[in-house]
């Protein structure tokens, strides 16, 4: 297992029991400026990936996988005729796991066989290139890139910031302006309250009524005269 240009920007995992096709899969890769890591059959792909074989307690954990840990697998492009697994059966095996299946794989296969090509597209696969593999078939490789990131910690929601609230002023009390009086009724209100002024005049009914009382006393007083005497020449007694 070889890994080429660890600095590149995409890394590519090339599965393939023929080392002459591997050798020329890694020059193509390597020319397109991906990072490639290239086993020999199905099962060490898994390893790399992290998976197990399935019976095979033998093979290292995902934990113990030094390119797993390295960097992760963007696009797996495989073989499809290879001992044991395949690469239909690795194709089936990635989409099965949850945390790998959404890698884009790739088969290749020196043989047209339309069945077999229809099976791994409807099964998950991206592409099936017919080999030689040529350069132009890489070029079709970067509209199925995925870069797999690494779990971030998600941001902490920043707190919003509340607004201050407003300071109530206390109010004032609002002064009610006495009821304004309507000019009609001022007037007729100091009249009533004003104190009622000392008769001093007699009125003309009271002057006729003590007039009326004077007249019968004076009427019924006897008036007294001296009696004449006569002038006949009466001598008087001396």
């Amino acid at each position: 297992m070889t890994v080429v240009d660890a600095e590149s920007r995409f890394h590519v995992l090339a599965v393939d029991d023929s080392i002459i096709d591997r050798k020329l899969i890694e020059m193509l890769l390597k020319t397109s400026s991906y990072q490639v890591t290239t086993v020999d059959s199905g099962s060490k792909a898994l390893e790399v990936l992290g998976l197990r074989e399935e019976g095979d307690d033998s093979s290292p954990s995902s934990s113990s996988s030094p390119d797993h840990q390295e960097v992760g697998v963007n696009l797996i492009i495989t073989d499809y005729c290879m001992p044991g697994m395949t690469g239909y059966d690795l194709l089936r095996r990635v989409k099965g796991s949850s945390s790998l299946k959404d890698i884009p794989v790739v088969i290749m296969s020196s043989e047209n066989v339309p069945a077999r090509i229809n099976r791994c597209l409807e099964d998950g696969a991206e592409e099936f290139f017919l080999k030689p593999v040529k350069l132009a078939d890489m070029k079709k490789l970067k509209s199925h890139l995925v870069r797999r990131k690494k779990p971030q910690e998600k941001p902490q929601p920043v707190a919003q910031l509340q607004k201050p609230e407003p300071v109530t002023q206390p109010q004032k009390p609002e002064l009610v302006p006495p009821q304004q009086q309507r000019p009609e009724q001022a007037p007729q209100q100091a009249a009533e309250e004003a104190p009622a002024p000392e008769v001093v005049a007699v009125s003309e009914c009271s002057k006729k009524r003590k007039a009326a009382a004077i007249e019968p006393e004076v009427l019924s007083s006897p008036v007294t005269t001296n009696p004449r005497l006569p002038s006949s020449g009466l001598a008087v007694e001396t």
